[in-house]
């Protein structure tokens, strides 16, 4: 996986075709995007730390806007 926009996992997590899982522990919070049983995109949340994660191909699944 690699480093993606925040607007980019947005677009993924908004979309009504995908499903996203939250799990949260202690300090830490992980957001999973998922398309069918394929892990997509992740947001991980360390304390004030953000990350936004994408497959190498997820520019496949962003919706298109007219």
């Amino acid at each position: 996986m690699k480093l993606i926009m925040k607007t980019e996992f947005d677009n993924l997590r908004d979309n009504d075709n995908y499903c996203y899982d939250t799990d949260s522990n202690g300090d830490k919070q992980v957001v999973k995007i998922y398309c069918g049983e394929l892990l997509i995109a992740k947001k991980v949340k360390i304390k004030r730390s953000l990350r936004y994660f994408g497959i190498n191909n997820y520019q496949e699944y962003l919706t298109q806007e007219d």
